[in-house]
């Protein structure tokens, strides 16, 4: 039996990760954090593939939910996969000089803490008897952002370094922990963010001439948490065209 907890797994590249997941053999919790009907959608998608899915809403930068989302999960068996994919970039992409305290507090306690309690209650259940972490970085980490997201981008760089370091320290207990940083895909954050034509706007820097898709970045995830990469971790995987 293979559980796998997914955080922000109700749209985007984390629903595409359930579905894949789901595929692969994995029982599957969907975390949210608001849209709880779009959970509930992933969830009968799991389903209907012949696995367990469960929905459990939790703000990851929140110790207790977040101790709560994994208690939930040990209802379905021993956790064997986590994939840390909650992330936020602020309200108002702009220069770094224009974002407020708030929003760059706000996107590091959900992407740099949330990661980091969510890999701590994995590593808890793992240690010793193994399993599988895939967090979600992004090509952003290397390129900064520029005029849009540099805090984001900063988080992700972080992502990356708090993964490196945790794989050195958990790889004797049998634990991999990798990471998968996209590039530029079709998700509806371009139009949270109010740009909405951003991945055709950014297609020509793209070596592959046009933005990736969800279930592609899906693909490299479920492919790190399996068997066929058994000699990998500490790993960072670009699923981005190139860009």
């Amino acid at each position: 039996m293979s559980v796998l907890v997914v955080t922000g797994g109700a749209r985007g590249i984390g629903a595409a990760i359930c579905r894949r997941a789901a595929r692969d053999g994995f029982d599957v919790v969907v975390n949210y954090a608001r849209d709880e009907a779009a959970a509930a959608a992933v969830v009968r998608e799991v389903e209907a593939l012949g696995r367990r899915g469960l929905a459990v809403r939790a703000d990851v930068a929140d110790e207790d939910e977040v101790a709560a989302l994994f208690t939930a999960a040990d209802a379905l068996g021993p956790l064997t996969g986590l994939v840390a994919n909650a992330g936020i970039t602020g309200d108002t992409p702009g220069r770094l000089d224009q974002q407020s305290a708030a929003t760059v507090r706000r996107v590091l306690d959900v992407n740099v803490t949330g990661v980091f309690l969510c890999l701590r209650e994995a590593v808890r259940r793992m240690s010793g008897r193994g399993g599988a972490i895939v967090t979600i970085s992004s090509t952003a980490a290397h390129r900064g952002s520029p005029g849009e997201w540099a805090h984001y981008a900063a988080s992700k760089a972080a992502v990356e370094t708090l993964t490196y370091g945790l794989a050195q320290e958990v790889a004797g207990e049998g634990i991999r922990v990798n990471v998968v940083a996209p590039g530029l895909v079709n998700t509806d954050l371009h139009s949270a963010a109010g740009m909405p034509d951003r991945p055709a706007r950014l297609a020509s820097r793209i070596p592959l001439g046009r933005a990736g898709e969800p279930e592609e970045i899906a693909e490299g995830v479920v492919w790190l948490l399996s068997p066929a990469a058994s000699f990998v971790t500490g790993a960072v995987l670009p699923i981005s065209g190139g860009f």
